[in-house]
């Protein structure tokens, strides 16, 4: 096991993946929001440094190879989990969350089972670029969806007390908008129409991804005769 700089990245990514969950235990909202979010985002810019650096210096090693994809699966994973409780709280439970998610989940557990079963074989499910994709798109969408928790709480909170008639009002610019209410309305629509969408990219890359895995290890499935 070698302590470099790539595998420490990578072993903060791992520790990070369940605190993302815990913040909302330990801190109010939106908070523990904010925490989350900072969170994932650097988590995630650490699954392309680790990377980077270990090939650049020379650093890759077993011990990262292994480590790599575990703590992004958890990392996903658990940030997918708090996004539905999230979700479910402030939106009520959705499918244009929750089939995404569920693609995304089963494919994660299905390709985990095919590499244990093949053990000492599991070296043909190598990682491929659409692979990297899928996970730079399941990122990328999870951290816009996190902002669309944090702009639907600010845009529930200065509109609490508001009639229709008002906030459309203040949208429309007709009464002077003191708390900033068009631009958080805007980053709300914005980041839950992108976040979800590129969820169900990420998704259809996910199931992709899992068939390529599925080919290829079909192989060794067979029966013996």
């Amino acid at each position: 096991m070698q302590w470099n700089v790539p595998n420490v990245l990578t072993l903060v990514r791992l520790i990070a993946a369940p605190m993302v969950g815990f913040v909302f235990l330990l801190l109010p909202r939106p908070f523990a929001d904010w925490v989350a979010l900072f969170l994932f985002m650097g988590a995630s810019m650490t699954d392309y440094l680790d990377g980077l650096l270990a090939r650049k210096w020379g650093q890759e090693s077993r011990f990262g190879a292994m480590l790599d994809p575990i703590a992004d699966k958890a990392m996903v994973v658990i940030a997918l989990a708090v996004l539905l409780v999230i979700m479910s709280l402030d939106h009520g439970w959705s499918a244009l969350i929750l089939v995404p998610v569920i693609i995304i989940l089963f494919r994660e557990i299905f390709v985990s089972g095919l590499r244990e079963f093949l053990g000492a074989h599991a070296g043909t499910l190598k990682v491929t670029k659409l692979a990297k994709w899928k996970t730079t798109l399941q990122m990328v969408a999870i951290g816009l969806l996190f902002c669309w928790g944090l702009f639907t709480h600010y845009l529930w909170a200065l509109t609490y007390g508001m009639d229709a008639t008002m906030i459309e009002s203040i949208l429309a610019g007709d009464t002077a908008d003191e708390f900033g209410l068009v631009w958080i309305e805007f980053g709300f629509f914005w980041s839950g129409l992108v976040g979800k969408v590129l969820l169900w990219l990420a998704a259809l890359l996910t199931a992709i991804t899992g068939v390529d895995y599925y080919l290829k290890a079909r192989p060794f499935l067979q029966e013996d005769t």
